[in-house]
């Protein structure tokens, strides 16, 4: 698999590409060309926003390095290209782990400064923003910015969820919280339909630091929607102790179609919710089980077949959830694609620093299908058409090809980003989107306050 290639594989790998002391060195000496340059974290953006077709493509893996750690207060310093799952290992046995994770656990701390990303305890933390003190930003006027609350405050709102155009991040200190321990307290309530989800969702979350709804998406009629509510918290007597990341099993090769058809997705579903559906009350869990399911599965992608997966991921305001969550399933049940992963949560009213994160209060429902051409994009403009007009919003970096319009009326700031992106940063989401909305504006003397 090509190291520089998108999560979905529907967007062509990135064809240049060079290390980040390379990339230091021409920022440092004044010679990047104008939209040359992207950082890539480890390609786990399901799209086009961590590749630059018309340049080149920064490789930060390399910069791994953890400077400090206060066990006291849970202030982390460490390199871009730090992994979530170092950060994790290494804070684990002072008994501290990040207040938010994503997904995976596969990311850079550089990607989920850029990308804002979010978990299942948006209602309690906030996004990944929130808990970032401060970052070094070297941008292509030779200097080092360092960005915080504080200082540098344009750059320090822009960097959080630009998706890496405001140029690159070298470190960053961000606060851990203080856990009893990694282990995870879960409940399992099984809900019959959407309308006893939002029924039972908001007092999930005044209840439970995480909480995340699992949806057999290809149930349709009066069970429309139905699905497991996943309820947490950190337990009292559990372990401090580091999972090794990942699982045994892996998918060792590329099948020629994908294996995720309506047939499997249905038995699947069904037995997914009879294994964990049975559960009954609180029992605990390891924090990698919870947090990280399909890490453990090494390229699980691949299941999707040759042509990729598209993945949409819309918010949708508290107001018009109940009507616009079920149109959005509607739309893929009628279309006749099911989703393999189809995850409902709630997102809370604590506010991104970040001018372009994705999350906002309501209600953000994940979908993920196979790429069958023309068929599967009439569905996404559809769900995107949805989501637009109730007032929502579809998340950039798991994106692959929402239009230029979708993007201004999902964020309609983007021109303050736009107003400091770096001159020599850009990325061919940016290009496919803002590109084509103006006048470009990306500068350095923007910047300066």
């Amino acid at each position: 698999m090509n190291r520089f290639q998108s999560f979905g594989r529907v967007i062509p790998p990135a064809v240049k590409a060079i290390t980040a002391s390379e990339a230091i060195a021409l920022l440092k000496g004044g010679t990047a060309r104008p939209d040359s340059l992207l950082a890539y974290g480890n390609g786990r953006s399901y799209g086009d926003s961590c590749q630059n077709a018309a340049g080149t493509v920064v490789d930060m893996r390399p910069m791994g390095k953890i400077r400090s750690f206060n066990a006291e207060n849970g202030l982390l310093e460490a390199d871009a290209g730090v992994m979530l799952a170092d950060i994790i290992a290494y804070a684990a046995p002072f008994g501290f782990f990040p207040p938010v994770v994503p997904g995976t656990q596969f990311v850079t701390l550089g990607g989920a400064i850029a990308n804002d990303v979010h978990g299942k305890n948006h209602h309690r933390r906030g996004t990944f923003g929130c808990h970032v003190e401060s970052f070094a930003l070297l941008r292509s006027d030779g200097r080092v910015h360092t960005c915080s609350e504080t200082q540098n405050t344009r750059l320090f709102w822009a960097t959080i969820g630009g998706m890496g155009l405001t140029g690159l991040i070298l470190s960053a200190s961000i606060r851990l919280m203080r856990v009893p321990s990694l282990d995870v307290t879960e409940t399992v309530t099984p809900f019959r339909n959407l309308a006893e989800y939002f029924d039972l969702a908001e007092a999930a979350d005044a209840a439970n630091e995480y909480a995340v709804a699992w949806i057999d998406q290809l149930a349709g009629g009066r069970n429309l929607g139905r699905g497991l509510l996943f309820a947490g918290n950190h337990a009292d007597h559990g372990s401090h102790a580091a999972q090794k990341p990942g699982g045994r099993l892996s998918v060792p090769f590329q099948p020629p179609l994908t294996v995720l058809n309506r047939p499997f997705l249905k038995a699947f579903n069904a037995a997914y919710r009879w294994k964990k559906g049975r559960a009954s009350g609180p029992h605990m869990v390891g924090y990698q089980g919870f947090f990280f399911p399909l890490d453990g599965v090494r390229d699980w992608n691949r299941l999707y077949g040759p042509a990729g997966l598209f993945q949409h991921q819309s918010v949708i305001p508290d107001e018009a959830a109940r009507e616009a969550v079920p149109a959005l399933l509607a739309a893929a049940h009628r279309a006749g694609q099911g989703s393999f992963l189809t995850v409902l949560k709630r997102f809370g009213a604590i506010r991104s620093p970040g001018i372009l994160s994705f999350p906002r209060p309501g209600y953000t429902l994940t979908l993920d299908f196979p790429n069958r051409g023309g068929k599967t994009l009439a569905l996404l403009a559809e769900l995107d058409r949805i989501t637009v007009a109730a007032g929502g919003a579809v998340n950039p970096y798991k994106d692959a090809r929402m239009s230029a319009e979708t993007f201004a009326a999902s964020f309609p700031d983007w021109r303050r980003l736009e107003t400091v992106r770096d001159p020599a940063f850009l990325s061919s989401f940016w290009a496919r989107t803002a590109y084509r909305l103006g006048p470009q504006r990306g500068g350095l003397a923007e910047a300066a306050e």
